[in-house]
């Protein structure tokens, strides 16, 4: 599966990622004045009268002895798309996993574990109030599928000029970074001095007891 969203993703097959892209795209466009019920039902529809005709044509042939009766979509029907046990268990284990993480980091973060990441969290969530505002849901995962098929083959094209780029802009932030810490430097107080050593305590000696005669 992964090696498949790689090879859509940079268009290795052109005409399957330009069918899968624009059926993505227009499916989720037609969700702005339809249904997600409406319009998967639809796609299925629409798929349904393609296979349907082509079956009824490959029967058709096959009635006139022009075919040896071959059903045109018999590779799709012997496709096993089942799970072992194994596999099953895999998979499960992998979700349980990535929802007990993210409960953790929900958690984590609304409850102040830590103040820094509480702190990100919440600008965060403001900066989305003001996105939901500007724009809706549905356009943004419309922009993050035109971006997964465009950005990975943008930059498998113009890799030098966007590397090149990225470090003129990390050099940029650098130098705006060591300028805002050499101005801080420059506006911070100097430190209290450190109090001076008060004079040593003079150690008087005192003369050692003489040791008392024996009486004879």
């Amino acid at each position: 599966m992964a090696n498949k969203l790689v090879e859509l993703v940079y268009w290795r097959n052109i005409k399957k990622t330009a069918v899968v892209l624009t059926g993505l795209v227009i499916s989720l466009a037609s969700l702005f004045q339809l249904s997600a019920i409406t319009v998967l039902s639809h796609i299925f529809l629409g798929v349904m009268s393609v296979t349907f005709a082509l079956r009824l044509y490959y029967k058709l042939l096959e009635l006139l002895r022009w075919n040896p009766g071959v059903h045109p979509f018999q590779s799709y029907l012997d496709y096993d798309n089942s799970l072992t046990d194994k596999e099953t268990v895999m998979l499960v284990e992998e979700v349980v996993l990535l929802i007990a993480f993210a409960v953790t980091e929900f958690k984590r973060l609304l409850f102040i574990e830590s103040v820094m990441d509480s702190i990100k969290f919440a600008l965060l969530l403001y900066l989305l109030s003001y996105v939901g505002v500007l724009t809706t849901g549905l356009t943004l995962v419309i922009t993050a599928v035109i971006a997964v098929f465009s950005l990975p083959l943008l930059y498998k094209k113009q890799q030098v000029r966007i590397r090149r780029l990225a470090r003129a802009v990390r050099g940029f932030v650098r130098k705006i970074r060591n300028m805002c810490k050499n101005l801080y430097e420059s506006v911070r107080p100097p430190p209290a001095p450190a109090p001076a050593p008060g004079p040593k305590p003079v150690v008087v000696a005192t003369p050692a007891a003489k040791p008392k005669a024996k009486s004879k």
